[in-house]
């Protein structure tokens, strides 16, 4: 493993935790799905953006799984580890083939949000009826939603702060 790669698994790790602490300090039980709503997205978009494609499915798979674990909802990590890998690693990858430009970064949002709502749809229809999975589209549409405003106010300032080496 190179000096380089060594450095991007560990700022990996880093926002992985930080997501993780950032999306359990504020958990939205939907009994209607036996899920959540959190602010995961904020550190998986976050991260994706500033970071590319393999440190967004880090982040995005490791935080959801671990979330799922520690907030007592394991039969979603699985596939909160696929969902949220996907999506992070597709908002790194189209942010990462584009100028890095606040308005750019719309669709890619659009995109791995689709991602996630699509993804907990079919895994909640699978787990608890298709009744269930619409149930789940609002709340999720509202978790994404937040995280992309929240991490397109936030992300052309810490773009200044990252350094290019990483």
């Amino acid at each position: 493993m190179t000096h380089a790669h060594l450095k991007q698994d560990i700022l990996a790790a880093i926002l992985t935790a930080m997501t993780v602490a950032l999306s359990i300090l504020v958990v939205i039980p939907v009994p209607a799905t036996n899920g959540f709503v959190t602010l995961c997205e904020v550190g998986i978009y976050t991260s994706a953006i500033l970071f590319g494609p393999k440190v967004g499915a880090i982040v995005g798979g490791g935080s959801g799984f671990l979330i799922d674990i520690i907030t007592g909802y394991p039969v979603w990590c699985l596939f909160s580890l696929v969902i949220h890998g996907t999506q992070g690693f597709t908002v790194g990858y189209l942010t990462s083939q584009q100028q890095p430009r606040l308005k750019t970064y719309l669709v890619p949002l659009l995109i791995g949000s689709a991602i996630m709502v699509a993804g907990y749809f079919f895994a909640t229809a699978l787990l608890f009826g298709w009744p269930a999975g619409l149930a789940s589209v609002f709340g999720n549409c509202l978790q994404v939603a937040f995280g992309m405003a929240v991490t397109t106010a936030m992300v052309g300032s810490l773009r200044k702060l990252v350094p290019h080496s990483i």
